[in-house]
């Protein structure tokens, strides 16, 4: 099964950029598509992204529009934030599974695999 491991989260200024990272350490993430997702304290999570196991399908949450880029690069997995806000600050999760989507990105129910998270902190 997958085991989703994040990294790439920090403490920046904002206008400050981050690149987080999903692997697994099990399967592949070859044949699966994959979210991001994120929680900040006292709010739900949040779809960000999503691309799918081709490297199609590319979605963004309003919210991250035009600051934030999915990629994927063999079997790992690339949230590439620039300008980040304070508002932006939650742990970020990805999470995989073998689905199919169109317009938009599915939402957090159809994920059965996540990551443990990685907190991005945007503060002066």
């Amino acid at each position: 099964q997958l085991r989703l491991v994040e990294s790439g989260g920090g403490s920046v200024q904002p206008g400050g950029s981050l690149r987080l990272s999903c692997e697994s350490s099990g399967y592949s993430l070859k044949y699966y598509g994959v979210g991001w997702f994120r929680q900040a304290p006292g709010k739900a999570r949040e779809a960000i992204s999503c691309i799918d196991n081709t490297g199609g399908g590319i979605y963004y949450g309003h919210s991250v529009k035009g600051r934030f880029t999915i990629s994927r690069e063999d079997t790992k997995i690339y949230l590439q934030m620039n300008n980040l806000r304070p508002e932006d600050t939650a742990i970020y999760y990805c999470a995989g599974e073998v689905l199919s989507y169109d317009n938009e990105c599915p939402g957090e129910q159809y994920y059965a695999y996540w990551g443990q998270g990685t907190q991005v902190t945007v503060s002066s």
